[in-house]
C-alpha cells in the first residue's frame, strides 16, 4: 500500500509545484516521448533478462501491494512448527522423522500449520535441513557452512528481479535522452519551413529528458528497492530455521532452540516471549485434550 501512496505523494508534489510555477500540464503530454522511454527500456529489461526472471519481477511487484509474505502471526506458526518438529526429534529419535521429511503433505506436524505448508521453497528448505541432519552424519560446524551456502544462495536468487528492475531504473534516463535527442533533431528538420512550432518541438523534447530522470528516481528506482527490502525481510524466515536447527543439533532443548531462532528475527515482526510461550501452551493443550 505504501508504494502507491508514495507514487501519488511523487506525482501529486511534482506537477503540483509545476502547476503552481505556472506551468501548463498539457504541454507534459507527449505520448510518442513516453513510448520511446518505456518501451525502450521495456525492450532493453526483456533483452537482459530471461523469462524465468521477468515473470519473478512481475510477480514480486504485485507481491509488494499484498505486503510480506510472512507476517508476525506466520513466524509465531513458524516457531512453533519448529518446536514441534525438534520435541518429536527427542520423542521419536532422528529415525523417526523419516515419515515427517520424505511426505511433509501428510505429515501431522507440517499439517498443523497449513499456511506454512503451502510455502514450497519453506517447506523445501526444512525437510533438506532435516534430511541431512538425520542421514548425513555431520558435524555441527559443517552442516551450519553448508546452511549459510544455502541461506546465501536462496537470497541471491530472490535479488536477480529487484536487480534487474533497478538497472531497468539506471537506463531511463539514458532513453530519456534518446528521447530528448530525437526531439531536436525533429525541431531542426523544420527549421527550414514553419518555424513557429519550434519552441513547442524543443518543449517536448525537454519533457523526454524530465520524464526519463522522473521514471527512474521517482518510480522504477524507489520500486526496484521496495522489491529487494521485501526479499530480504521475508529471507529472514529462512535463516530463522537454520538457526533454530542448528541449535537444537547442539544439543539445546526444544524452547531454547525455538528461542535462539525467535532471536534472529527483526524487531518489528518478531513475536515476544510471552505470546509464544502462550500460543505453544494453547496449541499442545488443544493436542492433548
Amino acid at each position: 500500500m505504501l508504494v502507491l501512496v508514495g507514487s501519488l505523494v511523487v506525482i501529486g508534489c511534482v506537477l503540483g509545484g509545476y502547476v503552481l510555477s505556472h506551468g501548463h500540464l498539457l504541454a507534459l503530454w507527449q505520448p510518442y516521448e513516453l513510448l520511446i522511454i518505456f518501451g525502450g527500456s521495456i525492450g532493453a529489461f526483456l533483452t537482459a533478462n530471461s523469462s524465468k526472471v521477468v515473470k519473478a519481477a512481475l510477480h514480486d511487484m504485485a507481491a509488494l501491494f499484498k505486503g510480506p509474505a510472512y507476517r508476525r502471526q506466520d513466524f509465531v506458526d513458524l516457531l512453533s512448527l519448529l518446536y514441534d518438529i525438534f520435541s518429536a526429534m527427542r520423542k521419536e529419535g532422528l529415525l523417526g522423522m523419516e515419515a515427517h521429511i520424505e511426505d511433509p503433505q501428510s505429515s501431522p506436524l507440517f499439517a498443523a500449520y497449513p499456511r506454512l505448508l503451502g510455502e514450497r521453497h519453506m517447506v523445501e528448505f526444512i525437510t533438506d535441513c532435516l534430511r541431512l541432519i538425520v542421514g548425513g552424519n555431520m558435524e555441527a560446524i559443517e552442516l551450519e557452512s553448508l546452511l549459510d551456502a544455502e541461506v546465501e544462495t536462496h537470497h541471491m536468487e530472490a535479488e536477480v528481479p529487484a536487480m534487474a528492475v533497478s538497472k531497468m531504473a539506471d537506463a531511463l534516463p539514458g532513453f530519456g535522452i534518446v528521447a530528448a535527442v530525437l526531439g531536436i533533431v525533429t525541431t531542426m528538420s523544420n527549421l527550414s519551413g514553419d518555424t513557429s512550432k519550434i519552441g513547442e518541438h524543443i518543449a517536448g523534447a525537454l519533457v523526454g529528458t524530465f520524464l526519463g530522470i522522473l521514471l527512474c528516481y521517482g518510480f522504477i528506482g524507489p520500486l526496484a528497492a521496495a522489491m529487494e527490502a521485501r526479499v530480504r525481510e521475508d529471507g529472514k524466515a529462512f535463516e530463522c530455521v537454520k538457526v533454530g536447527l542448528m541449535a537444537n543439533l547442539r544439543g539445546y532443548n526444544p524452547k531454547v532452540s525455538v528461542e535462539f531462532a525467535r532471536k534472529v528475527l527483526s524487531a518489528h515482526a518478531r513475536p515476544n516471549f510471552q505470546d509464544l510461550e502462550e500460543h505453544l501452551g494453547k496449541v499442545h493443550s488443544g493436542a492433548g485434550a
